[in-house]
């Protein structure tokens, strides 16, 4: 705990799908089950036949971003595409959708998989798919670093919730400084290296959370890659239950 508007976790190891590992930061059940808007985080690892077969879902919106391999996204609203390192796949889930995603045959498949909750009023909207490219997310480089836009100005990714959703690399001694919108909150995800985080040491599967609006300092010790997530909450309650958010 640092003070009161800001903490960190580490991410749970854990089985999901059909064999997939994933690196859960919530739902955790009983322990943490979300942060208003998002409902869930998982940094998964997919090799041989894993991953995740026909499956329903409700209520809320999806991103996947895949860092390595790839994953074959098929649903029953007859979209059926793959995205590759550097791309996402999104779907809004609104009244229900069945997917599945399943990565290449073969070698290893990575990324990370975000769900954000939709407002009460936009629960039974009708269920959409779309997938951005690589070289189609904005991109630009900062002192020791890069930064690409997953969600937020400029990327072609569209969600119903206003998110800021970035993918950032930092060489060691790289700095990047973060002030979030007024009425956000949100978290940013160590994907691999070391970092300091105002102050706070973070490694690989660490988490800051934040609902704090003062600037937030990234220092990374080593070289790093990172994932920082806000947006703004819905302030309504949270049913969720399995692949459903109601």
């Amino acid at each position: 705990m640092i003070n009161s508007t800001t903490f960190v976790r580490h991410a749970n190891s854990m089985k999901e799908g059909d064999g997939a590992d994933v690196q859960r930061l919530f739902p955790l059940w009983q322990k943490f089950m979300n942060f208003d808007p998002f409902v869930l985080w998982d940094h998964f690892s997919i090799s041989g036949k894993a991953g995740f077969p026909s499956h329903p879902h409700r209520g809320f919106e999806a991103i996947t971003y895949m860092f390595e391999g790839s994953m074959r996204h098929e649903d029953n609203l007859g979209n059926a595409s793959t995205v590759l390192p550097g791309g996402a796949q999104r779907f809004t889930a609104g009244q229900g959708i069945i997917h599945s995603e399943m990565p290449g045959p073969e070698g290893y498949s990575g990324g990370i998989q975000l769900w954000i909750n939709l407002p009460k009023k936009l629960k039974n909207i009708s269920p959409g798919y779309q997938q951005v490219n690589a070289e189609e997310f904005p991109e630009y480089a900062i002192d020791k670093g890069k930064v690409k836009v997953v969600v937020g100005k400029g990327s072609p990714l569209k969600l119903l919730t206003p998110v800021r959703y970035l993918h950032i690399t930092l060489e060691k001694d790289g700095v990047f400084n973060e002030t979030p919108a007024e009425d956000a909150r949100g978290l940013i995800y160590m994907i691999e290296g070391e970092t300091r985080i105002n102050g706070q040491a973070l490694k690989a599967g660490d988490a800051f959370f934040s609902t704090d609006k003062n600037e937030i300092k990234i220092e990374a010790t080593q070289q790093s890659q990172l994932m920082l997530c806000f947006g703004t909450p819905h302030n309504e309650p949270i049913r969720q239950y399995g692949p459903y958010v109601d």
